[in-house]
């Protein structure tokens, strides 16, 4: 149909909102993904207690007004995250969205990149989810193996036999450490077709960008998440204490908020505006808890302009 995706589902979506939703082209995957995504560590309790029906009732809303890209892990409360979304997505049109979990970090200091927890991590993950296939199946914080020679050669080989059998479609990895996430999508034997990097195309840390040139030549679509930097650029009064910024830039982020709140602007909303604006970024996840329907709001102000 013209001027919608092709997830768009005639009498399931609400066609206003997913008109004026934008997409983008993730990477070579030939897939057309919202600008916003929606990421799944929040229905998980990652930062604090949810309401599961509150979060199912979010997730079925973003789906419905164009969001369709869903981003979760096993990690995210010890498959919490995954089981609520399988409640969520019961009754949606499978073709209604793309949906990526993640393999090889199960807790805050549980890693495994074998080629055995793989397997039985996905096999779980599919059955939270009530899903037969996902989308993107992604290796998970890939900077936290002992050698990235494991991440290549068993996890991400793994993941292309879990293709082959039809249990995904697309594969990547994720991280923080830029660095890494380079060397590993240089150096895998497998197609790396995206990767997720957090909180590095932000107003306070936008080293993202000396990378994007490297990844669009490679093909490799790129998804932002945490363009708040993980609440630094919001009202919150103290950042959590696993926060890994330095106090400087604490500190900094909230002078920055503060003086922001002064001229009746949310930092929040100025921090979302610079990365999205961002062409190279196919997509940008967003947290499904505290914003909820602000995250909709958002999208129809944005999209509007």
């Amino acid at each position: 149909m013209d001027g919608v995706p092709s997830t768009y589902v005639e009498g399931f979506h609400d066609r206003k909102a997913v008109r004026r939703m934008r997409y983008r082209p993730l990477g070579r995957t030939g897939l057309l993904v919202s600008l916003l995504s929606l990421g799944g560590a929040p229905l998980g309790g990652l930062y604090g207690e949810t309401n599961e029906h509150e979060m199912v009732g979010v997730v079925r809303t973003a789906i419905q007004k164009g969001i369709n890209f869903i981003d979760t892990a096993p990690f995210y409360g010890h498959g919490k995250s995954e089981t609520i979304l399988g409640k969520a997505l019961q009754g949606i049109p499978r073709q209604a969205y793309y949906i990526g979990t993640k393999t090889s970090r199960y807790g805050y200091t549980d890693f495994d990149f074998s080629a055995k927890k793989a397997w039985q991590s996905v096999d779980e993950s599919l059955h939270r989810l009530g899903l037969d296939y996902v989308d993107l199946l992604q290796v998970h914080d890939v900077e936290y193996s002992a050698s990235t020679d494991v991440v290549c050669n068993e996890a991400l080989v793994a993941l292309q036999k879990m293709k082959e059998q039809g249990k995904c479609r697309f594969i990547g990895i994720t991280g923080y450490s830029l660095p890494v996430l380079k060397l590993v999508s240089s150096n895998s034997p497998v197609v790396v077709d995206t990767l997720l990097s957090y909180a590095r195309l932000t107003m306070n840390d936008s080293s993202l960008l000396d990378y994007l040139p490297f990844f669009k030549e490679q093909g490799i679509g790129v998804i932002n998440a945490s363009p708040l930097s993980m609440d630094l650029l919001s009202n919150r009064p103290v950042p959590p204490d696993w926060h890994p910024a330095p106090q400087y830039i604490k500190d900094v982020c909230r002078q920055a908020a503060n003086y922001c709140q002064s001229q009746h602007v949310d930092i929040a909303k100025l921090a979302m505006h610079y990365s999205v604006d961002n062409q190279d970024i196919a997509t940008t996840v967003m947290g499904a808890a505290r914003y909820c329907m602000s995250q909709l709001e958002f999208i129809e102000c944005h999209n509007t302009h």
